[in-house]
């Protein structure tokens, strides 16, 4: 990989591995309905100038309604979720959680009619990767976090279906384009809820930081920036981000907040990461996603950038 390349993968590591600890910051000074609006109302008002002016937005209308179930599954409802889920879970438990969704891709795409071959090395992974699901979450749902915990998973069933929709119904349309008119569509949706619980007084300097980090940073620059990395070094290798993002969420989560690593946490890590390796590597023909987004039409394995976290996060895609 040359450096350049390294420089991007680096880049987009951390961009997609940060949203976590912004959610979390962010969480403490507004309601759940304006900290998405902030982050996807931003996006979209930095993203589209640069989408008219390519003039390619014309070419997104005969797919209108998949470009709706496509922002609804990968942006409006997980970063909703995410968002809720993180008031009470701490930012790393939930990266690790969000992790486990190149296995739920799996799962999907053999019950969606996909051809992918579950191999015993795959089936060792999805095993290994639900293992750490469990061992992870189980100890945080008996000490009353159970609502959140199903948060966090449904979020990861949304990361997994959105790269399905786009890599069998979207593959052909303008990613750039893609994100911006998702975005914004996001931003019509949450503008009224935002509206009923708009903060009376001004947020902190933190809040508005963290806000505007997770719009201007793990929004608007990241998708270009994962753009050029796929680019660069192709979709295959541009996916890997997929699992550094989560060690970033936990050292920051760790390092920052002063979250606790347990051991329990440690074996979750190495299970869900692991399995994730594992489930997605021989005979995988289809994504792998990353926390983070929007994906970009290249040749499989499909890559997705919302996420995570999202920002956007591709199906190797964020929040």
């Amino acid at each position: 990989m040359s450096r350049r390349g390294w420089a991007l993968f680096a880049a987009m590591s951390v961009i997609w591995g940060i949203p976590y600890l912004l959610i979390k910051v962010a969480d403490g000074g507004v309601a759940v309905p304006v900290l998405v609006l902030a982050r996807v109302g931003i996006g979209a008002a930095l993203l589209l100038p640069v989408a008219i002016r390519r003039q390619q937005l014309g070419t997104l209308r005969p797919h209108w309604r998949w470009l709706a179930a496509f922002a609804v599954v990968e942006i409006i409802t997980p970063w909703l979720l995410l968002s809720q889920a993180e008031r009470s879970l701490p930012s790393s438990t939930t990266g690790l959680l969000v992790a486990s969704v190149p296995i739920v891709v799996v799962v999907l795409g053999r019950l969606t009619g996909g051809t992918d071959r579950l191999t015993a090395v795959r089936w060792t992974g999805l095993l290994a990767g639900l293992g750490g699901v469990a061992v992870l979450a189980g100890p945080t749902a008996v000490g009353g976090n159970a609502l959140a915990i199903a948060e966090v998973l449904l979020v990861a069933v949304c990361y997994a279906t959105g790269p399905l929709i786009a890599s069998r119904k979207l593959a052909d349309l303008p990613s750039l384009e893609m994100t911006a008119v998702c975005l914004g569509f996001a931003a019509i949706v949450y503008a009224p809820l935002a509206a009923l619980t708009w903060p009376s007084a001004m947020p902190s300097g933190q809040v508005l930081a963290a806000l505007a980090a997770l719009a201007v940073i793990c929004t608007a620059a990241a998708f270009p920036l994962f753009f050029q990395l796929i680019a660069e070094v192709g979709p295959a290798r541009a996916s890997v981000i997929t699992y550094v993002n989560p060690a970033v969420a936990v050292a920051l989560g760790v390092a920052v907040l002063g979250e606790p690593f347990t051991p329990e946490m440690a074996a979750a890590f190495a299970l869900i990461l692991g399995g994730s390796v594992l489930a997605t590597r021989a005979g995988a023909r289809g994504a792998v996603p990353a926390p983070e987004p929007v994906p970009e039409p290249e040749p499989e394995p499909a890559v997705n950038p919302v996420g995570r976290g999202g920002a956007a996060h591709y199906t190797s895609q964020g929040d």
